[in-house]
């Protein structure tokens, strides 16, 4: 492949190919960095426009395992359905390139990503965006602004632009950043826990075979990140943002199609209709907007529209009674800007920076390990969680992953039609869906410290009206608590928003709906009192500036560290599900009775297991015991029968020497002798050829366990003992 023009970034280098492959496209770009190689297409229907005022761009990524020498894993050995990766790379691209497109556009677009071959150290979401945003420079399609993605990691406290994916395993921050020369466009971070790693020679699992293996342990501290340190790595991020951009674009002039006409769907508002609206009915219009429900103000302008179809009948046939809607609406959504540009006031008469009233119920559900009723509003989320054993972790592979991972913390955000009001059946997880779980389990995973265990959580949107993601992290971090499991510290969401108008603007904290659908921003961000967890944030003017975002940054602030308090008393309110919630217990014990919990072979503590029905793992270097039971009582009863034997005393330690005698008890008896028990509890080795003058042919038939007999010691190997009668 001959590629045409090779763009050296930060840390990476990408060679771009045109016009070689996918000729049919309006654009393509072959692109090839490291040993991975990307193709990304830009297709248009001339032909056709939507006439929604919505632009009809779908964006797919597909990954082939070939690309990684691997076969698809299963029973189908063809990819079929795409992973959770795949889906929300998809979600980043579109996010990213969706506002570059004219207002009017109205052409069905299809932009595919497919990715050929990888290597283990690529970033293949930003690896994504860069090609399409360069088949999309470079198609016909009148679009003459590059857009590309930028990650930035902190690695042992110093910031690193586009990190390797070993480098990212060892980063507490990951960013993605999107946007253009001069502004951003999206973004996406999350924080990580420190991880301090401790290895569990004996891990005994009554639900696994109970065989004696390794495992690694993880405990994880919260690394929230503050705001001034988030936009000193803003500004750092986007300077390089600016130079890729600048790069790109002088890379690929000369490589950009001549660009073909497209008629866009000149949206234009009937202007004799919005006067009369604005003239006769803003009274209307305003009680509208003041209903807090989407189903009340759908219903209120819809009930206008027929009202004013009623006095100018002339305005009653099909085609401009759409005209009518178009100009209510259109008057609807200028009267919820300017109120709050021009008076400081919201539609449901809030303040900007207020958050509307929050209630929580914790352990609703009585059969359930846990769960959490979250109503901010008319958002309600309720979240409920599942405790598991490292058995039921969510097994998954990518395609830069050298084996199969395990996941043992699970978000799952499902959202039914009728939250909104909606007549829609409960179909399959749509892409949003996915993305607001992910977003949730980012803003969690860096408190919680599940050690071995497996968490579900599963977010149920009863209602809607702005923000159900952040109300799931709300009560997801609520079911946790609720569920008794410890936490590093409190973790709060909040969507905020933004309207503009010239170079006026207002920061909204909790956006309800109607404000998501006619404000600028929507920008979502969860963390402690201290710090930042998680964020992401979509653009709809096309950009924001760092100053602005600042702002927003330290408002939001205000309104998580608002709702940490009411969470934290809430917390207070927690009565735990006793009779189903799973108990686990953490302590320490001497390394030196380890040997003893376990007994000969395993049967001490395979005895407890199944007298108390519990899981048992022990660190065998530092001590360090898990017991993890159905119920309290259990695990209680294990650990005192753990503490018993190892406050029992221990017989004084006898200094054996060859030909002493002693009395011991027969302990144990194999088909080639008997173990016998000496005075100081060590065991010994009584052959069946030592048990009598005359030959025994079954050993059983001469000693019996419990038994005590006299025995001599005749010789050591090594720590063992080897016995005759005496």
């Amino acid at each position: 492949m001959k590629y045409d023009v090779s763009v050296e970034l930060e840390n990476r280098e990408e060679s771009y190919s045109f016009g070689d492959v996918a000729k049919q496209a309006n654009g393509a770009a072959w692109v090839k960095s490291g040993k991975s190689v990307i193709l990304a297409t830009v297709v248009i229907d001339e032909t056709e426009i939507v006439k929604d005022d919505f632009l009809p761009l779908t964006v797919q990524y597909i990954e082939k395992t070939y690309a990684a020498g691997k076969i698809p894993g299963g029973f189908f050995k063809r990819e079929t359905k795409p992973s959770d990766f795949e889906t929300l790379t998809s979600r980043i691209v579109d996010r990213s390139l969706r506002p570059l497109f004219p207002k009017g556009f109205g052409h069905p677009t299809q932009i595919t990503i497919m990715v050929f071959s990888a290597d283990s150290e690529s970033d293949l979401q930003v690896l994504a965006l860069n090609a399409a945003s360069a088949a999309l420079f470079t198609s016909d399609i009148d679009i003459n602004t590059s857009v590309s993605a930028v990650r930035t990691a902190k690695v042992d406290g110093e910031l690193v632009i586009n990190p390797t994916l070993s480098q990212l395993q060892n980063s507490t921050l990951d960013l993605y950043l999107s946007g253009t020369k001069d502004d951003l466009l999206m973004i996406e971070m999350r924080t990580f826990g420190s991880q301090k790693v401790e290895v569990s020679e004996m891990i005994i699992d009554p639900m696994l075979d109970p065989t004696m293996s390794g495992a690694v342990l993880t405990s994880h501290i919260s690394n929230a990140m503050s705001e001034d340190e988030l936009i000193e790595v803003f500004e750092k991020t986007q300077a390089e943002l600016f130079l890729a951009n600048t790069k790109y674009e002088t890379a690929f002039a000369n490589s950009q199609k001549e660009v073909v006409s497209l008629d866009l769907k000149a949206h234009i508002s009937n202007e004799e209709m919005m006067t009369y609206v604005v003239d006769n009915h803003m009274s209307d219009i305003k009680n509208a907007v003041s209903l807090m429900a989407k189903s009340e103000r759908s219903t209120a302008l819809r009930s206008l529209r027929k009202k004013i179809i009623s006095l100018k009948t002339e305005w009653s046939d099909v085609a401009q009674e759409v005209e009518l809607k178009d100009a209510i609406e259109k008057v609807k959504k200028e009267q919820v800007r300017r109120q709050i540009l021009n008076e400081n006031v919201r539609a449901d008469g809030r303040a900007l920076t207020e958050v509307r009233p929050i209630t929580i119920d914790t352990n609703v559900l009585p059969s359930a390990h846990a769960s959490c009723l979250f109503t901010r509003g008319q958002t309600q989320a309720l979240v409920v969680l599942t405790m598991g054993g490292p058995k039921d972790a969510q097994m998954f592979e990518s395609l830069t992953d050298n084996g199969t991972q395990n996941e043992n913390f699970m978000v799952h955000y499902n959202f039914p039609g009728f939250s909104v009001g909606e007549a829609s059946p409960v179909m399959g997880t749509k892409r949003r869906e996915l993305g607001h779980g992910n977003l949730a389990k980012r803003a969690l995973s860096p408190v919680v410290d599940l050690d071995g265990q497996t968490v579900r959580l599963v977010s149920e949107i009863l209602e809607s009206n702005g923000s159900s993601s952040m109300a799931t992290v709300c009560g997801g971090y609520m079911a946790l608590r609720a569920a008794d499991i410890e936490t590093s510290d409190t973790i709060a969401g909040i969507a905020m928003g933004m309207v503009s108008e010239g170079g006026k603007y207002a920061i909204l904290s909790d956006i309800m709906g109607l404000e998501d659908h006619d404000g600028d921003m929507d920008f979502k961000v969860t963390g402690s009192k201290d710090g930042i967890t998680a964020m992401q944030m979509d653009i709809k003017l096309g950009g924001i500036s760092l100053d602005i975002l600042k702002e927003a940054l330290y408002q939001a602030k205000e309104g998580r560290s608002h709702i940490i308090d009411i969470m934290i008393e809430a917390e207070k309110n927690i009565e735990f599900n006793d009779g189903v919630l799973p108990s686990v217990d953490f302590f320490h014990i001497d390394p030196s009775f380890i040997g003893e919990i376990i007994g000969q072979a395993g049967k001490t503590i395979r005895e407890m297991i199944e007298k108390f029905e519990v899981a048992i793992d022990i660190d065998k270097k530092d001590g360090k015991v898990k017991i993890t039971g159905k119920n309290k009582s259990g695990v209680a009863g294990a650990r005192g029968h753990i503490e018993n034997i190892i406050n029992t005393p221990k017989p004084a330690k006898v200094k054996y020497e060859v030909g002493e005698k002693y009395e011991g008890t027969v302990k144990r008896i194999v088909d080639f002798g008997a173990f016998i028990e000496l005075p100081d509890g060590t065991d010994g080795l009584l052959h069946i050829s030592k048990i009598s003058d005359q030959r025994v042919d079954k050993v059983s038939d001469v000693l019996s366990e419990g038994e005590k007999i006299s025995v001599e010691i005749l010789e050591f190997k090594g720590n063992k003992i080897s016995l005759g009668r005496a």
